[in-house]
């Protein structure tokens, strides 16, 4: 069977009353705590209604499903949450940048990641939605940053752009999947102090 291709958002047509958009951030929030504390086959839709205090049948007005709950939470928190810098300078930005994707996987949005990683290869659409919000989301942002420090002068000839932003988010993603240890101040300062400055910038 084919991978089905995601579109970005849920399926669900809209149905019944105008649909409340801070109810929606509300039933989102309350998905992406439990699914932290429980995982994600043991999401339930009474689960988020009750953490929510909202009845069942206001969330299955918005989503069919909970696979069409989770994957428009990881589309609509994913790209909320994640700082896009312009400080000047591409260290400025690097740091700025790391910071808040460390800020972001600290919190219940990537305690939900640690829970999704493991059901990724058996749920082919949550597996392709993953990659394009959690991922992409903070490669993007990277690109930017290495697009506007190229355009300034700042990185080596032939730097290899692609590279650091796969290391950048590499070093995030691993500390938090595996080692267990925080990802605090100290350490993006090492990733960007002795990674990816020495890896692309000029002078360096």
């Amino acid at each position: 069977m084919a991978t089905p291709v995601y579109s970005g958002a849920t399926r669900t047509p809209q149905r019944g009353r105008p649909r409340d958009a801070s109810r929606d951030e509300a039933l989102r929030r309350a998905a992406l705590e439990v699914m932290a504390e429980v995982g994600y086959r043991a999401l339930t839709m009474d689960a988020v209604a009750a953490r929510a205090r909202a009845g069942k049948a206001t969330i299955y007005r918005r989503w069919e499903s909970k696979l069409d709950l989770v994957i428009d939470t990881c589309a609509q928190l994913a790209s909320q949450n994640l700082a896009q810098p312009d400080t000047g300078s591409l260290e400025g930005d690097l740091r700025e940048s790391l910071r808040s994707f460390a800020a972001f996987l600290s919190g219940p949005i990537g305690k939900a990641a640690q829970a999704l990683v493991g059901e990724l290869p058996h749920e082919p659409e949550l597996a392709v939605a993953f990659r394009e919000t959690f991922l992409i989301a903070q490669r993007e942002v990277l690109r930017q940053v290495l697009d506007r420090a190229h355009g300034r002068g700042e990185l080596r000839e032939g730097a290899p752009r692609s590279m650091a932003v796969e290391l950048a988010g590499a070093a995030l993603t691993y500390r938090l999947m595996l080692t267990g240890e925080p990802l605090d101040e100290a350490f993006v300062e090492r990733v960007v102090e002795q990674v990816l400055l020495p890896l692309v910038a000029k002078g360096q």
